[in-house]
């Protein structure tokens, strides 16, 4: 299959390496003046995959484009609306996409699938690739499962068929909303999970896992969704990766936040957070840990207060709810 990975950064260059190795035909784009594309033009490698010989490194979007049949688009989900306008300058009419990337549009609220199909292009020729597994694992042989879902059953089951390998066992997802909501949410929980270690609360893991699968699983279902994906791959089955990880770029976040320090590369938990925030209110569920988290996140310290004593507040707060159902809707 000719395939085009659009967005080079860590998992972008991944998912080239991956399906280089896996016989297909890889176009691996970047913009000329990022970051990520000099360091693989440059030295043909970075600190996780080497550019493999049979891959093309572009920085000429339209190249890449006309290329594939199945275009991969791995980039900041907040960009994704800008970049898909870029996209359709050319014809796409004939093209596959895979979302393999994370997040909720802040603006709007809507599903990464979602800014996709209104942004013109056929929900029939959209799916996404989520679910648990590290860079780091994957390159040491280390094998995992992820996910793939579509609104097209017949494009899921291809691209699952074609991309399985020993490395990566797939499974055929059977919610949209649910895989997508549900792969956002964990990076979220992963800056809970940061803020925890920080503190030396380690041992709240087990229960904002629960909680955490069951605050998503009321937000899924009232979205449309099977409140049952947040128990999934995509949700609960990705907690290890991101929860327990030295890897984690959103546990990172939350550990360093909470010790005052500076966390300089992406965790797609904080924009998130907004995002689940207002999805919350829109459909009326209850989001204790995302509200808590986008106060973390976009509050402000009181004059004098560390940021741990303010997560510390925050944390307090949570404890102080009215006893609840475990389960309640």
């Amino acid at each position: 299959m000719k395939i085009s990975v659009l967005g080079c950064g860590r998992w972008g260059s991944f998912i080239a390496w991956y399906l280089c190795n896996n016989g297909h035909d890889v176009y691996s784009w970047g913009p000329e003046d990022d970051y990520s594309y000099k360091v693989l033009k440059e030295t043909g490698k970075n600190e996780y995959v080497p550019l493999d010989k049979r891959i093309t490194l572009t920085c000429d979007l339209e190249k890449a484009v006309s290329h594939a049949e199945t275009i991969i688009i791995s980039i900041s989900s907040q960009g994704l609306r800008g970049f898909v306008k870029r996209i359709l300058e050319y014809d796409v009419s004939d093209k596959n996409f895979v979302l393999c990337m994370k997040g909720i549009e802040v603006s709007t609220g809507s599903r990464l699938s979602e800014v996709l199909t209104q942004s013109g292009i056929s929900a029939d020729k959209v799916a996404v690739w989520v679910g648990p597994g590290h860079i780091q694992a994957f390159t040491q042989g280390i094998p995992n499962c992820m996910v793939i879902d579509s609104a097209n059953e017949q494009l899921k089951r291809m691209l699952v068929d074609n991309f399985r390998s020993d490395l990566i066992r797939f499974y055929y997802g059977s919610d949209l909303i649910g895989t997508e909501i549900g792969s956002a949410a964990k990076n979220v929980m992963g800056i809970v999970a940061g803020l925890l270690d920080g503190a030396g609360y380690g041992a709240l893991k087990g229960s904002l896992m629960s909680r955490g699968a069951r605050e998503v699983a009321r937000l899924i279902k009232a979205m449309g969704g099977n409140e049952l994906s947040a128990y999934g791959l995509a949700h609960l089955g990705d907690y290890e990766a991101t929860l327990f990880s030295e890897y984690s770029h959103n546990r990172a976040y939350g550990e360093m936040l909470i010790k005052g320090e500076k966390f300089s590369k992406l965790a797609e938990g904080v924009p998130t957070a907004a995002a689940m925030k207002k999805l919350g209110e829109e459909y009326g569920v209850d989001l204790p840990i995302t509200n808590a988290v986008y106060e973390v996140c976009y509050g402000e310290s009181k004059d004098g207060e560390t940021c741990r004593e303010r997560c510390e507040k925050i944390l307090a707060k949570m404890f102080a709810r009215e006893p609840k159902e475990e389960f309640y809707s």
